[in-house]
C-alpha cells in the first residue's frame, strides 16, 4: 500500500490529493487543560495546534511527538541498534500488540509462539483466534525460567516469537532480573527468535534502580518493544508506542493505514504540549512520583494480606506493577469461588484461570489489584476473602 500521508506534509504543495475536511469548519476553537502542579499550569491548544488536534495526522504519529518519544527511548534505553530502529505511536499499547501479532500470526504458516504459563489475558484474546502452536515456559517468583525455556525449545522446532511481560508482570507482579533477561536474549539470538517486549509497567518498578529492558541489550534487531502512556499519564488518552526494527515498524504503520489511520490527534497534541511544558526531566520526575504512589499501595495491600490471609494463601511481594498474585491453599480451582461467591460478598478479584492458555485446567490462583482501592478496602476485602476460603474448605 502506498503511503498517502506524504501528500499532506509539504506546506508549499497545493492540496488537491488528500480527502481532508476543511479546518475552517471545525466547531472547536481552543482547549485549556489545567495541570496538577503547584502552579496550576494551564496548557492552551489553539490556532495551528488546534487544527492539528482536530485533523488527520501522519500514521506514524504527530512528528513533534514522534521525535520526543525517540529522544525518550534513546535516553532511557539507549538501544545499541538505534540507527536501524524506529517508533510508531499507537492507540494504546494494546493496539500495537494486536497489529504486531496479526502481522506475525496471520500467514498461511504462522510461527510458533512462546508464552509463560500465566499470560496477560488481553494477549490471549488476540492470539487464541489464530490457534498458534504455543510453547509454554515455566516461571517462578522471578519470572520466566531461562533453563526451562531452553529445554522447551528443544521440543518446539517452529517457535519463532517470544512474548514476555518482564516488569510488574500482569498477573503475577514479578520483575524479571537482569541476568535472566540477558540469558533469555542470548537464547533468542541462538534460536533466531523475535522478542515481543510488552512493558507497560516499566516505570512502576519498586527497586531503587530499574532493570534494563530487552531493547537496551538488542544488538541484533530482534526486539519489538511496547510502551504505554496509560499507566503513567492517562489510560483514556489511548496512546502507546512501539519501538523496534524499521522493517517491522513499517509493517505496523501499513496495518494502521488500513485500519485506524492513526492514534488520536487530540491526545497526541495534548501529550506533546505536556512534554513541551515538562521537558524530559519533568516527565521522569512525574513517573518517579507514580512509582512511589503504587509502592505505597502495594505495601498497604501486603499488610492487609499478612493480617487476613496468612495460612490461607501464598504470595510473593510484587516487584512492580499493580497486582498481587494469590495462591489459595486447599482450593483446586478458584473460578466459581471468585466469580460467584466472592462477588456475592462484594469482593471483585480475577481467577487465575483467566490468564491461562488452557483454561480447561484447574487453577488455584487469583489476582488482586492494588491500584484503586484504599487501605480500609484492602482490609475489608481480604477479611471477606478469608471468610470465604474457610467456608469453601468446610464444604
Amino acid at each position: 500500500m502506498p503511503n498517502y500521508n506524504r501528500f499532506i506534509a509539504p506546506k508549499e504543495m497545493i492540496p488537491l490529493s488528500a480527502g481532508m475536511p476543511n479546518a475552517e469548519l471545525f466547531p472547536f476553537m481552543e482547549a485549556k487543560v489545567k495541570l496538577k502542579d503547584k502552579r496550576n499550569t494551564i496548557l492552551t491548544i489553539e490556532g495551528a495546534k488546534m487544527n492539528k488536534a482536530l485533523q488527520y495526522l501522519p500514521t506514524q504519529g504527530l512528528p513533534e511527538l514522534v521525535e520526543t518519544i525517540k529522544k525518550l527511548q534513546l535516553y532511557v534505553h539507549n538501544p545499541p541498534n538505534w540507527d536501524n530502529s524506529d517508533i510508531v505511536i499507537t492507540s494504546g499499547s494494546q493496539d500495537g500488540l494486536c497489529k504486531s501479532f496479526e502481522m506475525l500470526l496471520s500467514s498461511d504458516t504462522p510461527c510458533g509462539l512462546i508464552l509463560e504459563e500465566f499470560v496477560y489475558s488481553g494477549t490471549l484474546a488476540i492470539t487464541n483466534p489464530y490457534s498458534p502452536n504455543y510453547t509454554i515456559v515455566a516461571s517462578d517468583g522471578d519470572g520466566m525460567d531461562p533453563k526451562n525455556l531452553e529445554s522447551r525449545l528443544e521440543e518446539s522446532s517452529n517457535a519463532k516469537v517470544l512474548y514476555i511481560n518482564p516488569t510488574g508482570m500482569n498477573p503475577t507482579g514479578t520483575v524479571l532480573p537482569y541476568k535472566r533477561r540477558c540469558r533469555i536474549y542470548e537464547i533468542c539470538c541462538e534460536k533466531d527468535i523475535l522478542i515481543l517486549e510488552d512493558d507497560p509497567y516499566y516505570y512502576l518498578q519498586f527497586a531503587k534502580e530499574r532493570v534494563p529492558s530487552f531493547l537496551s541489550m538488542d544488538t541484533e534487531g530482534r526486539v519489538l518493544r511496547f510502551d504505554s502512556f496509560s499507566k503513567v499519564l492517562s489510560s483514556g488518552l489511548r496512546l502507546g508506542f512501539v519501538t523496534g526494527p524499521k522493517t517491522l515498524i513499517e509493517r505496523v504503520v501499513l496495518h494502521m493505514q488500513a485500519s485506524v489511520l492513526h492514534a488520536s490527534s487530540l491526545s497526541q497534541v495534548l501529550v506533546n504540549e505536556l512534554f513541551n511544558e515538562w521537558g524530559m526531566d519533568g516527565f521522569l520526575n512525574h513517573v518517579d512520583e507514580i512509582e512511589r504512589f503504587y509502592l505505597n499501595k502495594r505495601d498497604l495491600m501486603i499488610s492487609a494480606a499478612d493480617k487476613h490471609l496468612s495460612g490461607l494463601c501464598e504470595w510473593s511481594i510484587p516487584g512492580g506493577g499493580m497486582f498481587l498474585w494469590l495462591k489459595i491453599y486447599g482450593i483446586d480451582d478458584s473460578w466459581d469461588m471468585i466469580m460467584e461467591r466472592a462477588m456475592a460478598k462484594n469482593v471483585m478479584l480475577l481467577p487465575g484461570k483467566a490468564f491461562m492458555v488452557d483454561p480447561s485446567r484447574p487453577c488455584s490462583y487469583a489476582r488482586a489489584a492494588f491500584s484503586m482501592a484504599s487501605a480500609d478496602d484492602f482490609n475489608i476485602a481480604f477479611e471477606r476473602l478469608a471468610e470465604l476460603i474457610r467456608e469453601e474448605k468446610t464444604k
